[in-house]
């Protein structure tokens, strides 16, 4: 590929940088694409991984067909033979009628088992059968069925070790080897850090109307010298927090907000940290929130920050501030019946002292900081639910979340009551 075709495919699939080996990595995903070899893409969590299935799909005669992606990790080790290849009614528990698996509803197409290492080794001998010869048997089935899939896998860990511990088969390992795409992790790619921040900030200050964050040239290097063990999943969260907390509304005068070394340093992660943590103070880490979760907290902040800019402005703008004195109605002196006196009138009304100046509105001051993530998510989903008249899709677009992640905070906060 040219470098022109090269750059029209990352565009393409939203591929940020120029690094060697994640061009050579590309290029290879559009060279296999026409032939139905199994490929196996490795690389660390976080590098983008998921991208090299859909080109190889998307370049290869099965693009008219089926794509299913499928974690192989996230399914319960009881149901993961029932989901890639279905089960009859009454097989199980639960199993009220008859149902496809991936490999039979892909059938003409391309599916993409992630995290194949995760799959238990009795469901690791079904995929080698598939594998081999299109076969696959059903769930409480005796009846061979077949089926023409092309299977793309991928793992983070290293596969040849776990056959050497026992955990993965030998046999699977080289039918799944045919062809190794290699995603690099990001700290080999140094040269695209800044640029896939840049990206993150800007794409995330425009989805909020906020300016977008720029570094200075020493933040830029703490950046970079920065391991990124979470890869460019770690490194969109860092860049949408550090967005969402240090800039400003979007003014016509300002549309960018510049960072130096030491306010970057509050919010970069420890070496031994995978992920930053969003409230719990730059420093401290954690990975077990959810990014549906996160997302929604990161906006509440948001709309938190934009009422305080909102106070500032009305104070700055009151005639206390602006040291204009507010009207008031005229005075009349009461016209005396008799012994006037022609004497200059003098009046006794005082003038009211002058307020001071007030206190500039500090965000620490109109922002409840201590206020709980608990008690944030819950007003947040309280007032998207009064909006949308009740209507849970409605408030759940609103939120920027799934149905499914608005119906669990629901329950959680007891909102259903």
């Amino acid at each position: 590929m040219d470098s022109q075709e090269l750059q029209k495919l990352k565009n393409k699939y939203d591929i940020v940088g120029s690094d060697a080996a994640l061009d050579r990595a590309l290029e290879t995903a559009v060279a296999v694409a026409p032939t139905d070899l199994i490929v196996l893409v490795s690389g660390e969590s976080g590098v983008g991984k998921e991208n090299i299935p859909k080109i190889i799909h998307q370049n290869s005669r099965r693009k008219t067909g089926k794509y299913f992606a499928v974690n192989c990790g996230a399914i319960p080790e009881g149901t993961i033979d029932s989901e890639l290849f279905g089960h009859e009614k009454g097989s199980f528990t639960g199993a009220t009628e008859t149902r496809k698996g991936y490999f039979e509803e892909a059938d003409g197409g391309t599916l993409f088992l992630d995290e194949i290492g995760e799959l238990p080794l009795p469901s690791q001998a079904k995929l080698l059968r598939v594998l081999q010869n299109g076969e696959f048997i059903k769930v409480g089935s005796s009846k061979v069925q077949k089926t023409d899939v092309r299977v793309i896998a991928a793992t983070n860990v290293n596969l040849s070790h776990a056959v050497a511990q026992g955990k993965f088969r030998a046999d699977l390992y080289y039918r799944l080897n045919a062809i190794q795409i290699r995603m690099p992790a990001l700290r080999e790619r140094k040269g695209d850090i800044y640029l896939l921040f840049r990206k993150f900030t800007s794409d995330f200050s425009a989805r909020n109307g906020i300016c977008k964050v720029a570094l200075t040239n020493d933040a830029v290097q703490m950046l970079i010298n920065y391991r990124w063990p979470g890869n460019i999943r770690q490194l969109k969260n860092v860049a949408e927090t550090i967005t969402a907390l240090e800039s400003k509304p979007l003014t016509p005068t300002t549309e960018r907000v510049v960072l130096d070394a030491p306010t970057l340093s509050l919010y970069m992660p420890r070496e031994e940290e995978a992920l930053p943590a969003v409230f719990d103070g730059p420093q401290q880490g954690g990975s077990g929130m959810s990014d549906a979760d996160r997302q929604m907290i990161i906006k509440a902040l948001i709309e938190l920050k934009q009422d305080v800019e909102k106070l500032k402005q009305e104070r700055q703008n009151s005639p206390m501030a602006t040291g204009q004195t507010p009207l008031q109605p005229p005075i009349q002196a009461p016209i005396p019946t008799s012994n006037i006196n022609t004497a200059p009138i003098q009046s006794h009304i005082q003038p009211e002292p002058q307020n001071p100046e007030p206190e500039e509105v500090e965000w620490q001051d109109a922002a409840p900081l201590t206020l709980s993530v608990q008690k944030m998510n819950e007003d947040l989903i309280r007032k998207a639910l009064e909006r949308s008249g009740g209507n849970r899709k409605v408030a759940a677009d609103e939120l920027g979340i799934s149905e499914r992640t608005l119906y669990r905070w629901i329950k959680r906060y007891s909102l259903d009551k």
